[in-house]
């Protein structure tokens, strides 16, 4: 063996001898396995707006780094309410334990452990706002006679898991006398107090909690099992007509023939009737949180407003809980969520929600035509569509999602919403026309949220799948279409859609009877077609259109209309006088207060009243009749 070659041996020798040590220096140490952590929530003072919540967390000496939800899941903004979590106090052993919170991320506590403890106790409260104020789990929540408790707003969480790999045991005390409803299994009950079965964090936080003195259950189906949890600050409101209760019942059947299958082991409609909660729906695999007034079961003026609500709420159990986008699809709740895809999640999920509600007899097709046209006519005097694309108003929701109703045509709301469930329609109408009437969207909810029924799983989707779901389904270049959609600033809403399926968007001086009804609930006077003004009945301006007559004169929201051609507003007299003035050649006079000073402004208009409707177009089929019949 030469020197070179014993060299060259004796090095690989060496590397041979010290390899399995570096290996070893560099693996990973195992980890741990995840905690289980038990909760338990007094809600014994509801009324009285505060929740009480009591912790154990497993830990190790060191510091334990803990989070409060932060990406609350349907809510797509770090919106976890954490200026509402008070009297947080950490103990072990019974003595107090020092934390501090982290000075880049206001959801995140650490918390010193020291030596010898093997768990840390948490107490904390959370208050819920008093008024109507506040977005999803973060508003009113809580009256004297009812509560909804979202999970979320009671909790911490150790880093290090994800919310699958987390085990929480809860348990939950009522006020005497309420009664309950909610997803999450139970696993006894006794007098006021309730323990439920192990959970993961997950489902943990998907399953929000209904209760209160009045509590109404409505089953709408057995296999699966399906209900309606109904609470409401008075017995009253509960008396809903069976008719209406049907019309659920249906909505069930509809939502499973439209997507052929189901991905949850029961669902519950936990829906809230009262004034003084915060209003609005937010989804859950096996239910949804719906928050309308208190008469909206029962009169058919509130009724008609919240018709779409439950529906659109349902339809998102297949569309954002099982199928999501996976940018959306995040591990925990301290990860931010990407809502580029909210077009789909939201915007699909708003079409399919407004198609059921017809098909179920929910709504009737007067009403759902009503809806469309004040859609279309709203997103038709959006001007704020020419600086900014449909896109943007979905990747910007984390930071803009609370903006208020002034200047909204301007700065555009969430229009993935509305402006998607025309552009939806449009989807519908093409594949149609390109399967020749063999295709619809149905066969893509076949497709897309169909599969095997079962418990709630999560498939993500990208741009990508969407698109090549639809080629499966009708082929036609889809990649281009929602590019083009999504991207554009035209100056009117897509209405092909609507021309399509065989009607048309028109306007004369006839209200529907959706606008009598917003103008009676909501105390609305709607000008935004005629001159461009949305006010309320006090005269008090919400929006102006700009380019339109009262934004041309000077006129901008947050003024106040005091008088309309001399005479003190109302809703009749600023009516009377749009209407005259299609006769006359004389300027309307609006007497306008702006911060403590006053003004007249004149406006050269003469066109009378205008409001939406949608008109059959006789030259084309009605597809829109024929999307909507009932399966």
């Amino acid at each position: 063996m030469t020197s070179s070659s014993r060299y060259a041996f004796v090095l690989i020798l060496w590397f041979w001898a010290v390899t399995p040590i570096v290996a070893q220096k560099t693996r990973p140490a195992p980890k741990a396995p995840p905690p289980t952590v038990t909760i338990s929530v007094d809600a014994s003072e509801a009324p009285r707006k505060i929740l009480h919540a009591q912790l154990t967390i497993p830990a190790a000496p060191g510091t334990l780094t803990l989070y409060y939800p932060k990406w609350i899941p349907g809510e797509h903004g770090p919106t976890g309410p954490i200026q509402d979590l008070t009297g947080l106090k950490f103990t072990a052993n019974g003595q107090p334990l020092k934390w501090r919170r982290d000075l880049l991320d206001g959801w995140t506590m650490h918390v010193e452990v020291p030596a010898g403890i093997s768990a840390v106790n948490a107490s904390l409260d959370f208050t819920s706002p008093a008024e109507q104020e506040g977005i999803f789990t973060a508003g009113a929540s809580a009256t004297d006679k009812m509560t909804v408790l979202s999970w979320n707003t009671v909790l911490l969480y150790p880093a290090g898991w994800t919310s699958d790999e987390l085990t929480y045991q809860a348990s939950l005390r009522l006020p005497e006398g309420w009664k309950f409803g909610t997803p999450l299994p139970v696993a006894s009950q006794s007098g006021t107090e309730i323990k439920f079965n192990p959970a993961s964090l997950t489902t943990l936080v998907d399953s929000p909690v209904i209760a209160g003195e009045h509590l109404r259950v409505v089953p709408l189906s057995e296999n699966p099992r399906q209900e309606m949890d109904i609470v409401a600050d008075t017995a009253g409101d509960l008396d809903a007509p069976q008719e209406v209760l049907d019309h659920y019942k249906s909505l069930t059947d509809q939502a499973l023939k439209l997507f052929g299958a189901q991905h949850f082991r029961d669902y519950h409609f936990i829906y809230s009737l009262s004034n003084h909660v915060a209003h609005f729906g937010l989804e859950h695999h096996e239910s949804n949180d719906s928050r309308s007034p208190e008469r909206s079961l029962v009169d058919a003026d509130p009724r008609l407003l919240a018709s779409g609500l439950l529906s659109h709420e349902y339809v998102h159990s297949w569309n954002g809980k099982y199928r999501r986008p996976a940018d959306l699809s995040t591990p925990d709740y301290e990860k931010p969520m990407q809502d580029d895809l909210l077009w789909v999640y939201e915007g699909l999920t708003s079409y399919l929600g407004d198609v059921l509600s017809a098909r179920s007899g929910i709504r009737t097709a007067d009403q759902l035509r009503d809806h469309l046209a004040l859609m279309a006519a709203r997103l038709d005097h959006v001007p704020g569509r020419t600086w900014r694309n449909l896109q943007d108003t979905a990747d910007g929701v984390p930071s803009m999602q609370g903006a208020p109703d002034q200047w909204e045509s301007w700065r555009r709301t969430v229009d993935y919403y509305d402006e998607d469930v025309l552009n939806w329609l449009w989807v519908d109408t093409i594949i149609r026309q390109q399967s020749h009437g063999q295709k619809s969207m149905d066969d893509f909810c076949h497709l897309f949220h169909g599969g095997q029924s079962g418990p709630p799983e999560v498939k993500t989707y990208t741009f990508d799948d969407v698109v090549n779901t639809l080629n499966q389904v009708a082929p036609y270049d889809w990649r281009g279409f929602w590019t083009e959609r999504l991207t554009n600033h035209e100056p009117g809403a897509p209405l092909m859609g609507i021309e399509d399926s065989g009607w048309k968007l028109v306007y004369d001086e006839t209200q529907s009877e959706l606008i009598k009804v917003r103008k009676r609930e909501l105390k609305e006077v709607n000008a935004e077609y005629s001159i461009g003004l949305l006010l309320d009945e006090s005269g008090n301006i919400i929006d102006t259109v700009e380019g339109m007559p009262a934004a041309k004169a000077g006129v901008g929201p947050g003024m106040k209309l005091a008088a309309v051609n001399g005479k003190r507003f109302t809703a009749d007299v600023f009516n009377d006088v749009l209407k005259a003035a299609k006769n006359g050649s004389e300027p309307i006079e609006l007497l306008v207060e702006n911060t403590d000073y006053f003004k007249t402004y004149k406006l050269d208009y003469h066109g009378g009243e205008k409001y939406p409707h949608l008109v059959r177009q006789e030259s084309k089929p009605d597809v829109l009749s024929e999307i909507i019949q009932a399966r």
